[in-house]
């Protein structure tokens, strides 16, 4: 038969927001606070979630009352130096002991702010775990924050692929949210550097303003290398390699053909065979050359 062959290169992907952030605790420790803000608007910098900080503020307490007691014993010492009553020696060491304490303070201050999550940027909360009581912990998204417009879909697509694969083709998606619908989307961007444990390449493409896909939704991508329009195709099923079998009079003859596009159902065929051939499909594995065909139910 005669129609549009297509050579696709698949793959399966998820819809994600094209700027967004994950939120992680660095620490092992209890939540005693969360916004419950899932669904609405942040600014960068918003207070998101705390953590049980009192074992930290209480060895910050320790240390400032440490650092107390060394400046009171630092300013005793300078005005005995200043009296040549002690030495300069003694001096040195009473500012280092401070100085090294006052480091302490400001390291331990620095660690208190992991107890605060914080939005890493502007947008919405696109989605809240964990709980008030519960531990969180280290690198559990607790949350997502970005914007939900634009769209992409992250997809990735094995390492033979992907030479065939170039920034702006066209593609079409299929949703198990949307069984009935073909969507479309474009190649926009390509990792320079794939994954060589699992041999695929990340491959971005961009949705339209108007896309019915939800964010964290997965779909079958198919992205069009090339179209061929008006082509001979012959079943897919029918061929083995470049050959193929035809009925002439009645008898089974088999033929060599130049092969084009390949697709799941239907194969171009670029040479090898006329338009009013008629085919075996599947490829008859059992039948010699010569054998006698009939139609069945003939």
């Amino acid at each position: 038969m005669r129609g549009d062959a297509a050579e696709i290169v698949y793959a399966t992907g998820v819809v994600e927001p094209r700027t967004w952030a994950k939120v992680t605790p660095l620490l092992r420790e209890r939540i005693v606070e969360l916004c419950n803000c899932e669904g609405e608007a942040v600014e960068k910098g918003a207070v998101l979630a705390r953590l049980d900080d009192r074992q930290a503020q209480a060895s910050l307490s320790e240390l400032r009352a440490r650092q107390r007691f060394l400046r009171a014993d630092y300013e005793r010492v300078a005005t005995l130096v200043e009296r040549r009553v002690a030495s300069e020696q003694a001096l040195d060491r009473a500012r280092s002991e401070l100085s090294q304490i006052e480091a302490l303070i400001a390291g331990q201050e620095t660690r208190l702010e992991t107890y605060v999550l914080r939005a890493p940027v502007s947008g919405v909360v696109l989605r809240q775990d964990g709980e008030v009581g519960e531990v969180a912990e280290p690198g559990t998204v607790l949350f997502w924050v970005g914007e939900p417009r634009p769209l992409l879909v992250e997809a990735d697509v094995n390492e033979e692929d992907i030479p065939r694969v170039a920034m702006g083709q066209r593609a079409v998606l299929k949703a198990d949210a949307f069984p009935d619908r073909i969507l479309e989307a474009r190649v926009d961007s390509i990792t320079p550097k794939g994954d060589p444990v699992a041999k695929t390449y990340r491959v971005r493409l961009a949705l339209p303003e108007d896309t019915p896909l939800l964010i964290g939704m997965t779909v079958e991508v198919n992205v069009i290398v090339q179209v061929s329009a008006n082509a001979l195709l012959v079943p897919t099923s029918a061929l083995r390699g470049a050959s193929l079998f035809v009925v002439e009079d009645g008898v089974a003859r088999r033929r060599d053909v130049t092969v084009g596009i390949r697709g799941a159902r239907n194969t171009q065929i670029l040479s090898g065979l006329d338009e009013t051939a008629r085919v075996l499909a599947p490829f008859p594995e059992d039948i010699a050359e010569g054998a006698a065909v009939r139609e069945r139910g003939g």
